[in-house]
């Protein structure tokens, strides 16, 4: 290896001219080609056929011989050296594809060491990345075997150029990129954002969040477009490039930091429109890759965003699905993690639904008192957390059970089922909540009957099935006050139910116990409107 780098220094030395420096009456070429097919092994072939890609001969077509896959045989000491090469190959324009995707693999197994990368691993990474983008650099940086004490300077180069060089990929059409320099952007989006986290305290975080996520919107469009024939790997892009965006403001993405970072970007202009894009794509990867939906979800936080009126539905559906996951808070094990989740969140939702100050009582005002749309969503939201005990003391404490007994005359259909399974799964546990109290009994029972009206479109989701033994008990106990006209529709609704349950018994052997609790108070309902009816 310290031949090696005596040589890529020589190289450097004489280009742009190119020159034999070895003396031996060969090709340098030729002289390190013989060497490496002596039976050395992986490490020594791996720094020779490096080194004999900077002396390859013009009219020599080649390929490199550097493997990518031998990268997994090579000690340390070998891929440190190769992050300090490598940028000699680009410096001097003696690259081709197999090269630089050799280099980005490089960075990839330093950076993603099980160990973290030292200092000086870093600087090598970062300077090399440097190169590949086009950063001018000094030859004395180069030369210098330990350059970890310009690591800052390389890191704040680096993140300038790269978001640069990204902005003129068109979302990952290099049509118009003769020098390659985009293409080696593109191809080391799945490293920058690791190299740059493990560089996070040396660089200043970047004013240009709008116009990274202009490249990511790109992208998302190149990537649902008809002519686009491998999504997935746009797709793959985007995720890496969303990442890039929060990695270049300094945003963390540790669970434990973002509770308590108050950080929220105030520099870029925007309107909520311009972050409809991002609803649609959570929308199209909510359930197949959590990671990039999360991602999505801090990106809207920590810029502050409110959905357009026209996605606000579509951002809280798929926040809904996101949330049946999150409702399981007791498989969290991080105990200061879990309180926060529990005391945070909640109040970020209501102040999110509740009516804004000064709202008006247009029917398609969205900050209306009532809204159909937006208050389906959050019942569905609110419901969802409501089915772990573990929600319960926090929807009461952050006003979501008053704020849902509000809007109790508004409900009817959907709204009631969701209502219902709310109210009567928090009523029993939370008897000192004064506010359960003004409930009436009539209003109990609006709610209550309502509901079975819903529950058989929705029998089917696992989700709502499990509500049903809670809406039996909560319906007899407020029966009595039912009509005749009110039992006979009740008994209408519960047949309907009850043939759906008796075929998702039949098909899926299971809930045989919901069938029968369902069963009982259609017989203690058909009981009742005979004593009404006889009574006449």
């Amino acid at each position: 290896m310290a031949l090696s780098h005596l040589y890529c220094g020589r190289v450097l030395q004489a280009y742009p001219d190119r020159g034999e420096f070895l003396g031996r009456g060969r090709r340098d070429y030729d002289v390190f080609l013989k060497m490496s097919l002596r039976g050395v092994d992986t490490s020594i072939r791996m720094v020779l056929a490096t080194t004999m890609q900077l002396c390859l001969p013009e009219d020599d077509n080649r390929g490199f011989l550097g493997y990518k896959f031998l990268l997994e045989e090579c000690p340390d000491s070998v891929l440190e050296w190769l992050s300090h090469s490598l940028p000699y190959h680009f410096v001097t324009g003696r690259v081709d594809a197999e090269v630089e995707e050799f280099a980005a693999a490089v960075i990839s197994k330093l950076i993603s060491s099980p160990s973290s990368p030292s200092t000086q691993i870093v600087a090598n990474c970062t300077f090399l990345a440097c190169v590949m983008v086009g950063v001018q650099v000094d030859k004395k940086d180069m030369v210098r075997i330990d350059k970890s004490s310009a690591l800052p300077r390389f890191a704040d180069a680096l993140l300038a150029q790269f978001q640069v060089v990204l902005w003129t990929c068109d979302g990952g059409d290099f049509d118009k990129d003769s020098p390659g320099v985009a293409r080696r952007a593109w191809k080391l989006l799945d490293v920058i954002c690791p190299m740059l986290e493990s560089a996070e305290r040396y660089y200043s975080s970047s004013f240009h969040t709008m116009q990274n996520l202009d490249v990511c919107r790109k992208i998302y469009s190149r990537a649902r477009s008809s002519e686009q024939n491998h999504p997935w790997e746009m797709l793959d892009a985007l995720q890496n490039a969303l990442r890039f965006t929060l990695t270049a403001a300094k945003v963390s993405r540790d669970p434990v930091h973002l509770w308590y970072d108050p950080f929220a970007w105030t520099r870029d202009s925007h309107s909520p429109e311009d972050f409809d894009w991002l609803v649609d794509y959570l929308d199209y990867i909510y359930s197949d890759d959590h990671e990039a939906a999360c991602d999505i979800l801090l990106l809207l936080r920590v810029m502050e965003v409110r959905c357009s009126p026209a996605k606000q539905h579509q951002f809280i559906e798929s926040l809904i699905a996101c949330m049946n996951k999150m409702a399981s808070i007791d498989t969290i094990d991080d105990t200061s993690l879990r309180d926060m989740v529990l005391t945070k969140f909640l109040p970020a939702i209501l102040s999110a639904v509740r009516p804004q100050p000064g709202a008006t009582s247009a029917d398609d005002d969205p900050d209306r008192f009532f809204h159909r749309d937006r208050d389906l969503c959050y019942l569905e939201l609110v419901f969802a957390l409501a089915r772990n005990p573990n929600w319960h003391p926090h929807l009461c404490g952050d006003s979501h059970i008053d704020r849902c007994i509000s809007i109790i005359a508004n409900c009817l259909g959907s709204h009631a089922f969701y209502l219902a399974g709310i109210l009567l799964r928090i009523a029993p546990d939370h008897t000192s909540v004064t506010s359960l109290d003004s409930i009436t009994e009539r209003q109990w029972w609006d709610v209550t009957s309502n509901a079975w009206f819903i529950a058989y479109h929705i029998i089917d989701d696992i989700h709502y099935f499990d509500i049903l033994p809670v809406l039996v008990e909560g319906t007899k106990k407020y029966m009595q006050i039912a009509s005749e006209r009110d039992l006979e529709e009740l008994i209408r609704n519960v047949d309907r139910v009850l043939q759906a349950l008796e075929g998702r018994d039949s098909e899926q052997g299971e809930g045989e116990g919901v069938t029968i609790a369902v069963k009982e108070l259609r017989t203690v309902a058909s009981d009742m409107l005979q004593k009404l009816v006889d009574s006449k």
